[in-house]
């Protein structure tokens, strides 16, 4: 059975940083890109990064490109977003996902796993 597990939720000030982890079981993590998404309230689910299966690629949006790191340990199955100079804006809830298919060529649009989310809160 698939599991995805997202830690590292928290109530943080503005221009601080947080690390949020993905702690993957169940599939073959090391095959398959893997990507974070946010959902703000009354906001849709939005993109947020994302890295292919060996780390060598990745993408960001627009909105968090400079502050936001996103990578991977294969060995431990592991999905990880370094958060740095975080703003009010970048309270949401934050999911990581696993592509639908494995080593996908360019930016993934096709997702496959959800984890259930970590509540992320900056506020001074």
């Amino acid at each position: 059975q698939v599991h995805l597990v997202e830690s590292g939720a928290g109530l943080v000030q503005p221009g601080t940083s947080l690390r949020l982890s993905c702690a993957t079981s169940g599939f073959t993590f090391s095959s398959y890109g893997m990507g974070w998404f946010r959902q703000a309230p009354g906001k849709e689910r939005e993109f947020v990064a994302s890295i292919n299966w060996i780390g060598g690629s990745t993408f960001y949006a627009d909105s968090v490109k400079g502050r936001f790191t996103i990578s991977r340990d294969n060995a431990k199955s592991t999905l990880y977003l370094q958060m740095n100079s975080l703003k009010p804006e970048d309270t949401a809830v934050y999911y990581c996902a696993s592509a639908r298919q494995t080593h996908t060529i360019g930016r993934i649009t096709d997702w496959g796993y959800w984890g259930q989310g970590t509540q992320v809160t900056i506020s001074s």
